[in-house]
């Protein structure tokens, strides 16, 4: 499985982006959880709180897929990345070309992961 197999897809009334194969779109493998905020002044922001894939999936390279797609989709859509979640901060690190899109987490932006997490 690679990144030609796989399909990832936005769903803002979730609040997540989910990760399916080509075969089987309804059959979701992974996801990327996340909330939206838009400050007073400036872009919008997408703060990007969990990545996970199905343990079934692990060790093909299908996060990192996922995580790139994600980032490239909220920049596409004049977004700021906020990274809350562990591996898109990880991700991040060795992939410099985003440097421009990323705002470091406030308190605020905690805060929201946060309530966005007990929604879960």
């Amino acid at each position: 499985m690679n990144d030609e197999t796989v399909d990832v897809r936005d769903r803002p009334e979730e609040q997540r982006y989910v990760l399916t194969t080509i075969e089987s779109r309804a059959a979701v493998i992974g996801e990327e959880i996340y909330t939206d905020l838009t400050p007073a002044a400036g872009r919008a922001q997408r703060v990007l709180i969990h990545t996970g894939v199905d343990d079934a999936y692990g060790g093909r390279g299908l996060a990192s897929v996922l995580v790139q797609r994600v980032l490239d989709d909220v920049i596409d859509q004049g977004r700021d990345i906020v990274p809350i979640c562990p591996y898109v901060v990880r991700w991040l690190s060795r992939h410099p070309e985003y440097a421009d899109h990323v705002i470091e987490p406030t308190e605020e932006h905690r805060r929201a992961a946060k309530a966005r997490r007990q929604q879960s």
